[in-house]
């Protein structure tokens, strides 16, 4: 008998470092950087206030460092001791934090469940550590060479906050990685000793980003599982994978790709809870954008309920750079309850592409549904066949009545 989903309080990791509101930035970081964490729970006493997280922090790169962290903090799903993975798993990915508190009846810190804690879960989920890391792979965002500064990350900020870049040498094979956390090294640094902190980007110029890079970076090649990525990414405390061919990146595996195959498989979620993540997109937080981008994708994915139950959607906006003509690819990546739909789009219009995915995506689905019922009836014929060896007298019968329909 298989064991029952860890809850929050299996998951959790116990009595977290914390922080008052009124701490500076750069003790947050310090600890950042010493714990090998990404988000700090904020206490107002005994009372959870909040979280401060690393990419907060790197948005607002030209605070001074003595600004308090109550200023900058961010409210996450808050869960309980009893919350079942997979409901862990659904509101962490909807808020697209990586980590979540979970307190007590009476709003006290007991632990924190980060993405790192559900990822060492994944190889017990047998449904789940059987797929293939090639089935939730992403393009990389970028490719960055290891001789290149360290300022070209600073452009491309926002895409690192999603995935790590893969870093190459001269010839293309991977030699390392690079995130947002290997930026906290050169992001922060004193202009005068003792009287401010300010950003000096213009003294990372000379940096290089080999320098910065993890190395070597974590690889596996097509075929392998997401069971062993997860055990991987647990042993090397790192959070993605890259997908490897004769020494050269052709994809990325994040932990948010490993967990959105939990999505409705672990909890009851409402069926027409369909969670959608948007990675890569530039950001405007102009609200007639986002609404818009809202109102393509509802309508997409009402057209794809007809056929199967949508259960996540996966989003991912590759700026073309070396094109002049502004264009972008769109890859999609649906999850639903009959399997994982893929499609791509390029083009310079970012709504029309999105509508046109959406359509592929129905069309795919569609398709399924349509196809269904055939291979039941050709089952249903086999299953006839079969009884009816080494069975003479049924064999009569079902000649009679067969002759009996065509008369």
């Amino acid at each position: 008998m298989a064991a029952p989903p860890p809850t929050a309080r299996d998951l959790m990791t116990p009595k977290p470092i914390t922080l008052p509101p009124e701490a500076p930035l750069s003790t947050a970081l310090g600890l950042m950087r010493t714990r090998s964490v990404h988000e700090i729970p904020v206490l107002r006493g005994k009372t959870f206030a909040g979280l401060i997280t690393f990419e907060t922090i790197a948005r607002r790169a030209y605070l001074p460092l003595a600004t308090k962290v109550e200023h900058l903090l961010v409210l996450p799903p808050l869960l309980e001791e009893g919350t079942p993975f997979g409901e862990v798993v659904e509101r962490l990915l909807a808020s697209g934090l990586r980590a979540a508190p979970v307190l007590s009846a009476k709003g006290q810190l007991l632990g924190i469940v980060s993405r790192s804690d559900l990822i060492k879960a994944i190889p017990a989920l047998v449904e789940i550590a059987r797929h293939r890391v090639e089935e939730v792979a992403s393009a990389p965002a970028a490719i960055v060479r290891e001789t290149e500064p360290v300022t070209r990350l600073f452009t491309l900020l926002r895409q690192l906050e999603d995935h790590p870049f893969p870093v190459v040498d001269r010839k293309g094979r991977l030699v390392g990685a690079v995130g947002i956390a290997d930026l906290g090294r050169v992001l922060w640094r004193p202009t005068v000793v003792g009287k401010r902190d300010t950003l000096r980007r213009g003294s990372s110029a000379a940096i290089e980003i080999g320098s910065i890079m993890q190395s070597p970076a974590l690889t596996l090649p097509k075929g392998s599982t997401v069971g062993v990525a997860a055990k991987q990414m647990t042993a090397r405390r790192v959070s993605s994978v890259f997908v490897v061919e004769d020494g050269r990146p052709t994809g990325v595996v994040s932990q948010a790709d490993i967990l959105g195959l939990a999505v409705g498989h672990e909890s009851g979620a409402a069926a027409g809870d369909v969670y959608v993540q948007i990675t890569g997109l530039r950001g405007s937080g102009d609200p007639q954008t986002l609404s818009e981008l809202d109102r393509v994708i509802a309508k997409g994915l009402r057209h794809i309920g007809r056929h199967v139950r949508p259960r996540l959607l996966n989003l991912h906006v590759s700026p073309q750079g070396n094109h002049r003509s502004g264009d972008a690819v769109v890859q999609a990546r649906l999850h639903t309850d009959r399997g994982i739909f893929y499609a791509s789009i390029t083009g310079w219009n970012f709504f029309a592409g999105v509508a046109s995915l959406m359509d592929e995506l129905e069309t795919q689905t569609r398709r399924v549904r349509e196809e269904a019922p055939r291979r039941t009836r050709g089952r249903r014929r086999n299953l006839i066949a079969d009884e009816s060896v080494g069975d003479p007298e049924l064999e009569a019968r079902l000649r009679a009545a067969r002759g009996g329909d065509e008369e």
